[in-house]
């Protein structure tokens, strides 16, 4: 074998150029080395450098944001030991235990002696006093399904003085108690799901709460009710979409956003003194004929604020025809619906599904209420496919009596569009009325169904509803989307 012709480097020679062999990332300064370490996803990643240098070894510890989401769960009180306590401060801790790996078919809830690193109310009790250790100011604590099982969970929550934002995540309920004479001077913001907890005794220590979200979550005190009375809160979220609240009751001076989703099977008791409140977003869910008209009843009723400017806030009523609900004791109709309108609204959407009954006595009895009619700028009618179906007797009752004579008094609407128009005769008569009561309406769309579009009879008789009225500008669409006629002026 030939030797070489490269000449060797001499050993007195000294290295240069960027592969000289020298530990240039650990001679950084160590603020530099935490920023670093920062942009990592996780505390575990950052831990894991220590193999690269024993510069970097425990140096994630002195991190201020720290951030758990592979570690496992029985090696997460070992690694908040390994962490000083301040100073540095500690910003943020956040544990969101990975989800474990399940195999087909296993469920996600398994037996006890199927799991033997379940989270017990004192395993996760010692946790939560070593994250209060570190007197963090934010904590987001969330524990997957497998941990905790299908079996209510108690836990203490000790002392965070100086924290300003606790999250508790839990994906089945836990009882959640305070500490006697605990108080909470910092905390602006406080997130429960799945919370079993005394809510006023929450409220009466958080002297500085501004936000509140609640997330299935029950009080002893008041059952399924959702109560909360706070001078500071301006920010209340609860979603209650699994139990059925029977009464709303909300006394916050300062509040500005209000969100609340909830389902009731009752007549539902409703009070908001929010004076300040700019946005809501209202969503109840009914279970039952308890709000009724007619064989009209109401299933959801959904008032949302403009998110953005030139956006109008909106009142959407989901209703539906059943003969059942003729038998049915219903109150008083209007005074329920008025309930829910705990903020101003422009646009009324009207969501009918009426199995081929009569509609418009119904939405001309809405209209006459006197908080609808009076605000109302803009109204839609949609009519869902399966309102299509099914048909009605010669004699059924959903025809309204005297209501075509009536006149109401619509004075702010200016547009309305229908959305699956049909060609019925009450049909027609309600296009009539609300042209005949509506003097500042400037224009109104009509959607077609695909029998209608097919119909030459339907579309002329629009086609002459909308001739004798000159100062609306009216457009004719059929089923497909397809521009059929208009009138403007």
């Amino acid at each position: 074998m030939e030797a070489s012709s490269v000449p060797r480097q001499s050993s007195t020679q000294e290295p240069d150029g960027p592969c000289d062999g020298a530990d240039r990332i650990s001679a950084l300064p160590d603020d530099l080395l935490l920023d670093v370490l920062a942009r990592l996803p996780c505390a575990g990643a950052a831990a894991r450098t220590g193999v690269l240098s024993r510069r970097w070894s425990g140096l994630w510890a002195r991190l201020r944001q720290i951030v758990f989401r592979d570690v496992p769960f029985p090696s997460l009180e070992a690694a908040l030991v390994r962490i000083p306590t301040p100073p540095p401060a500690v910003s943020l801790i956040e544990i969101r235990v990975p989800p474990k790996q399940r195999l087909r078919g296993e469920s996600a809830f398994p037996k006890p002696n199927q799991n033997q690193d379940r989270a017990g109310s004192a395993v996760v009790k010692s946790l939560l006093r070593a994250v209060a250790r570190l007197a963090p100011e934010k904590l987001v604590f969330r524990l997957p399904s497998y941990l905790i099982g299908r079996h209510r969970l108690p836990i203490d929550l000790p002392r965070f003085d100086g924290a300003t934002s606790i999250a508790l995540d839990f994906p089945s309920p836990f009882s959640l108690r305070v500490p006697a004479g605990a108080n909470f001077p910092a905390l602006e913001a406080l997130s429960l799901t799945y919370c079993i907890t005394d809510l006023d005794a929450w409220l009466s220590c958080c002297p500085r709460l501004r936000k509140l979200r609640l997330c299935r979550a029950l009080f002893p005190n008041h059952k399924c009710d959702i109560r909360v009375n706070s001078p500071s809160l301006q920010e209340l979220v609860v979603y209650r979409e699994l139990s059925l609240t029977q009464h709303v009751d909300v006394v916050a001076p300062a509040l500005k956003e209000l969100t609340l989703s909830f389902s009731t099977k009752k007549l539902i008791s409703i009070s908001v003194l929010a004076p300040l409140v700019e946005k809501v977003s209202w969503h109840c869910c009914y279970s039952g004929s308890y709000i009724v008209f007619g064989l009209w009843g109401i299933n959801k009723l959904q008032l949302q604020t403009a998110e953005r400017q030139g956006q109008l806030s909106s009142l959407q009523i989901h209703a539906y025809a059943d003969t059942s609900f003729l038998h049915a004791e219903a109150g008083n109709f209007a005074q329920e619906i008025e309930k829910h309108m705990v903020a101003a609204f422009s646009v009324l959407e009207l969501h009918l599904t009426a199995k081929g009954h009569a509609f418009a006595g119904f939405v001309f009895h809405l209209l006459g209420m006197d908080r609808v009619g009076c605000g109302t700028q803009s109204l839609k009618v949609i009519l869902r496919k399966s309102a299509m179906k099914g048909g009605c007797s010669p004699l059924c009752p959903c025809e309204f009596p005297n209501w075509k004579p009536q006149i109401i008094c619509l004075a702010a609407l200016e547009e309305v569009e229908f959305n699956g128009f049909e060609g019925e005769d009450h049909e027609f008569d309600l296009l009539k009325l609300i042209l005949g009561c509506a003097p500042m309406l400037k224009r109104m769309i009509v959607k077609l169904s695909q029998e209608t579009s097919a119909s030459n009879d339907g579309c002329t008789k629009i086609y002459n509803i909308f001739e004798a009225c000159s100062s609306v500008e009216c457009d004719v669409y059929g089923n497909s989307g397809k521009y059929m006629f208009g009138m403007h002026y």
